[in-house]
């Protein structure tokens, strides 16, 4: 193929899926002179699997994102068909936001954005291989002969790299979807040096609206009360909402899955790549869990304008007339209409401790990666990556330091220091439990927490930073007022008290020592003493949270100072683990692949005992005598 020369830009994104948009927007949002490539234009934020953000960790991550200046948020409030708050009944560190979207009207919306920011250009091309020049990454070459120049270049390619489709026995080379597979540029960075990871992940059938008995079925509806993702949105959606809705599969289900195992493409080693533990086909499911008599089954509007339901739960690589008869035993499902069938997708994906904090990778001197290609699963979690990765292209260009968030930061720092430092075996999803400092990242804020970064960064406009200042003003001058203001004994105090099943007083106490009281909550503390000022919701959400939790938020971020201080040790780069005396073989090989850029890097690579710490720090101690001794 003949190549010409095409266009210069600062960055090069290649993809435009949830990674894909968000590193182009970032780019082109911090001054860059900004190329999105993607494979169809049609697909831009492509939903290939569940038509829905949020959720458990991942809607934390979304609030992240905005918090930051980045996309997804704003998106999903405007092409929403449902929202719900999940764990309503636990703690506010696992509350959590889920919107079902409108799949096509994602889209289109998050077209139309990229299209209409300025320094981006959207443009179809298949890119084939990295342009690389003495260890340094310089643009990018299309299909069709195209040689695109960059200063930098953000790869962002989904689950499309070798993408190969299967349904029983039936395997085809293809992206998600039947769009067309990128097989080329997979081989070019096999041959770059890149280490690389076959993965699958998958998706359920999807169903006709009109076939399915509905009355057989639990209704899901959305919440009767605003809520948003993003902290700019000013308009809800509550009266329009679209329900889901809940049934089950059933002995007769799991027998039709078993009597066909030696026809799913998983069991029969048709399948080669590790799919995702936490969302398992139905077939993995029923041989796993062999004790449970049935699983929930959701289905899931794919848009206002189809009548296509997404049959959550019912992920499947069966053959399509296994599919249909399973599907048939299940309450609701019994006439049900296939539109699509189910199926497995493998692809190609880098290992990701061939990345630096910054998602930069070590390999390729101004490259970056994000996405499922760096082995994560999910649009929230590929969103936050890109927005990242986005972000540090262009501050590499500018020669401006690379944000790293820390653990104690966000979920997005907790993924990333997963993924670098640990890498991943199986497709990486994010979960609560995988941050220690669950309490310090909440969905209520991640506004208190990453604003004024992405102020700093310059995502976050001046007129939205100044809301956001006179809100922290509120909570903590309404926290103060808690803490000098008492409560007397009065009928009034005593009759609410009585009315809550609490304690009546004896003496007069602050506001903030009642409002720690299990059962007072801050509508409470405003009839015995209502504030100067009406406050918004959000303002008085973060008063109660605050002072509910005092405690153990002042623990938390105790133990947030100790990982600082090991984060703050930095380690040099050129760092020869193998000459240092004292080390684990086993710590000298993990250390020398991963290359921590700090103690408390390496302190979290599995195989790295607190004794491999200890010598690295008393190493660190002499090396630094060395040093000052010689000068």
């Amino acid at each position: 193929m003949m190549q010409y020369e095409a266009d210069e830009f600062d960055v090069i994104v290649v993809g435009a899926g949830h990674a894909g948009s968000e590193a182009a927007l970032a780019a082109a949002r911090l001054g860059c002179k900004t190329l999105c490539l993607t494979i169809n234009l049609d697909s831009v934020a492509f939903m290939p699997c569940n038509p829905s953000i949020g959720g458990p960790a991942k809607g934390h991550v979304v609030r992240e994102i905005d918090a930051l200046g980045g996309e997804m948020a704003k998106n999903i409030d405007k092409t929403h068909i449902q929202m719900r708050m999940l764990n309503t009944g636990k703690g506010p560190a696992v509350h959590a936001l889920r919107a079902q979207a409108d799949k096509f009207l994602y889209q289109q919306e998050m077209k139309k954005t990229l299209e209409n920011e300025p320094n981006l250009t959207l443009r179809q091309a298949m890119v084939e291989e990295i342009i690389v020049n003495n260890g340094v990454a310089e643009g990018v070459v299309t299909k069709t002969g195209a040689r695109y120049k960059a200063k930098t270049v953000v790869i962002t390619t989904g689950t499309y790299l070798r993408g190969k489709i299967i349904i029983g026995d039936l395997q085809y080379e293809s992206g998600p979807n039947n769009m067309a597979p990128s097989i080329n540029l997979s081989h070019n960075l096999r041959d770059l040096g890149f280490e690389m990871v076959r993965f699958k992940t998958g998706t359920p059938p999807r169903v006709n609206k009109n076939s399915i008995r509905f009355e057989e079925m639990e209704i899901q509806p959305g919440d009767d009360v605003p809520r948003a993702f993003s902290y700019e949105t000013t308009e809800y959606k509550t009266d329009d909402q679209l329900p889901c809705w809940l049934t089950y599969t059933n002995e007769k289900t799991h027998e039709i899955i078993n009597a066909n195992l030696h026809r799913a493409p998983m069991f029969s080693g048709a399948i080669e790549g590790t799919g995702p533990r936490y969302c398992p086909s139905i077939e993995d499911k029923i041989v796993r869990f062999q004790d449970k008599p049935r699983h929930q089954i959701f289905l899931e509007p794919e848009g206002r304008d189809t009548l296509e339901m997404y049959v959550q739960g019912l992920s499947t690589s069966l053959p399509e007339d296994v599919q249909l008869n399973m599907m048939h035993t299940i309450a609701g499902l019994e006439n049900a209409t296939m539109m699509r069938p189910g199926y497995a997708i493998e692809y190609d994906a880098i290992v990701p401790t061939q990345l630096w904090p910054s998602l930069e990778t070590k390999l390729i001197e101004n490259l970056f990666t994000a996405g499922q290609l760096n082995g994560t699963s999910g649009y929230e979690e590929a969103a936050g990556q890109g927005l990242m990765a986005g972000i540090n292209a262009a501050r590499k260009i500018q020669n401006r330091e690379p944000v790293i968030l820390d653990r104690s930061q966000a979920y997005i720092g907790v993924m990333i220091d997963d993924l670098v430092t640990k890498g991943t075996n199986e497709p990486y999803r994010l979960l609560t439990s995988r941050a220690e400092y669950r309490l310090l990242l909440r969905h209520d804020n991640a506004d208190l927490r990453l604003t004024d970064l992405g102020y700093e960064i310059g995502l976050i406009s001046e007129e939205r930073y100044q809301k956001f200042t006179l809100k922290k003003e509120q909570i903590e001058h309404e926290k103060d007022r808690l803490y000098n203001t008492k409560a007397r004994p009065d009928e009034k105090t005593q009759q609410i008290l009585r009315e809550l099943g609490s304690k009546e007083l004896d003496n007069a106490i602050e506001l903030a020592a009642l409002l720690r009281r299990p059962e007072v909550t801050y509508k409470h503390i405003e009839m015995i003493s209502p504030p100067e000022q009406s406050l918004a919701q959000d303002v008085k959400e973060q008063v109660e949270i605050q002072i509910k939790y005092e405690g153990y938020i002042r623990k938390q971020l105790q133990d947030v100072e100790r990982l600082k201080k090991l984060d703050g040790k930095k380690l040099p780069a050129d760092l020869n683990y193998f000459d240092i005396q004292g080390l684990a073989m086993e710590a000298r090989e993990k250390l020398d692949k991963v290359k921590p850029i700090s103690i408390g890097q390496a302190s979290r690579i599995s195989g790295v005992t607190p004794a491999d710490i200890s010598v690295l720090l008393v190493y660190l101690e002499q090396r630094k005598k060395a040093g000052s001794s010689a000068s």
